[in-house]
């Protein structure tokens, strides 16, 4: 057998389909690999995930803190709404009982009278402060513009010396809880004087002339 059909032969036939097999697999091979993704990218991908969801919980339950802090708060502070309500009925009377004796019957009064009276008004003063402590705090709108958040207004009262919508009279005390109106005040608001930015105007140029 010579060295040309050793070479040409069936086994070199067979040689060469195996090293063709070989080098398929190898490419096979190759081409999973880097068909699969790298494990360290996979990893970072998680873990950006992870830290994602994490940052996400944290800020709902910080929320949740401060919303259940609020609600706390809140019921802490207007709990004693309707009971301070009902305290302002009583003080309403106090005060109409005090304003229904005139200063003649007061100047006559005797001894008697004299201690009711400044009974009745230290018992005023003592459930006013007491809801005072509790957050309760009356209005003090004379001479305040009108303001539909805090005032109801009742009546008008022509008047054009003050500027329009000023609040002159107070027919009923108005009194706040925290920042809520626990109650509106009933007031009388000035009408036909200027308007308040032109009473403002006018005084800033009464100020220059003088």
């Amino acid at each position: 057998m010579t060295d040309d059909t050793t070479k040409n032969g069936p086994d070199a036939t067979a040689a060469d389909a195996a090293a063709d097999a070989a080098a398929y697999v190898e490419n096979d091979i190759a081409q999973q690999e880097a068909a699969q993704p790298d494990p360290l990218e996979l990893l970072k991908a998680e873990n950006g995930e992870l830290r994602d969801r994490y940052l996400r919980l944290a800020a709902e339950m910080d929320n949740l803190r401060r919303r259940t802090e609020r609600e706390v708060k809140d019921a802490k502070s207007y709990s004693v709404a309707g009971f301070a309500r009902d305290m302002l009925a009583v003080s309403d009377n106090l005060r109409r009982a005090l304003d229904a004796i005139s200063p003649e019957t007061k100047a006559a009064a005797d001894a008697g009278l004299t201690t009711l009276i400044e009974g009745v008004e230290m018992t005023e003063r003592a459930m006013l402060s007491a809801l005072e402590r509790h957050g309760v705090r009356k209005l003090e709108p004379v001479g305040q513009k009108f303001d539909p958040n805090f005032h109801q207004a009742m009546f008008e009262v022509p008047n054009p010396d003050v500027p329009n919508n000023t609040v002159v009279q107070v027919v009923q005390a108005g009194f706040t809880i925290g920042e809520r109106v626990l109650r509106p005040a009933m007031v009388g608001v000035a009408k036909g004087g200027p308007k308040p930015a032109e009473a403002e105007t006018n005084s800033v140029f009464d100020e220059k002339d003088a």
